[in-house]
């Protein structure tokens, strides 16, 4: 199955379902042309969502993501560092570690499309103070458009995108 039939299937986007595959949550295989996802599996993390919808942003659940506690002068945050991959953004890199290709939701884009995409959005953290998610981010982040190899444009906005990403990676702990 792939990843569009198996975000509608689910109720859930497609950087949702990217997201459970990287992190194993669903059995999938990676495949040139994006991830084949076991049906079974998938039907299995349906039904644990059912049960437990909610899912609570808290230190424990952000570091358990990979987020990197900070604390210093009274302010307590959890910093989210791997924005990509919350971003549904898949990169391979040169040695050099300059980017060599980059799918955004499946679809080829240009590799320096990539590198603004990931260059317009600062910092991302949880404030434990107010028990939300902040982001820094420069220019027009909230409002990006993106071309696709093979000409289909869409406009997206990378914030709501990241933090849709860190709510379902929480949820799926």
């Amino acid at each position: 199955m792939n990843i569009k039939t198996a975000a509608a299937k689910a109720n859930v986007t497609t950087a949702t379902i990217r997201t459970w595959c990287r992190r194993n949550v669903i059995a999938a295989t990676k495949t040139s042309s994006g991830w084949d996802i076991d049906e079974t599996s998938l039907n299995h993390r349906i039904a644990l969502g059912k049960r437990n919808k909610t899912a609570e942003l808290t230190i424990e659940t952000l570091t358990a993501i990979g987020g990197r506690r900070w604390t210093k002068n009274g302010l307590d945050r959890v910093y989210i560092n791997n924005i990509a991959e919350y971003l549904g953004l898949d990169i391979s890199y040169y040695n050099t570690g300059n980017i060599s290709g980059a799918a955004l939701d499946g679809y080829g884009i240009a590799n320096g499309r990539a590198g603004g995409i990931l260059n317009c959005i600062d910092k991302v953290y949880f404030d434990a103070a107010d028990g939300k998610l902040h982001a820094t981010y420069f220019g027009n982040a909230r409002n990006y458009e993106v071309r696709y190899f093979g000409g289909e444009r869409t406009t997206v906005d990378f914030v709501a995108r990241v933090f849709a990403g860190i709510h379902a990676a929480v949820a799926a702990l």
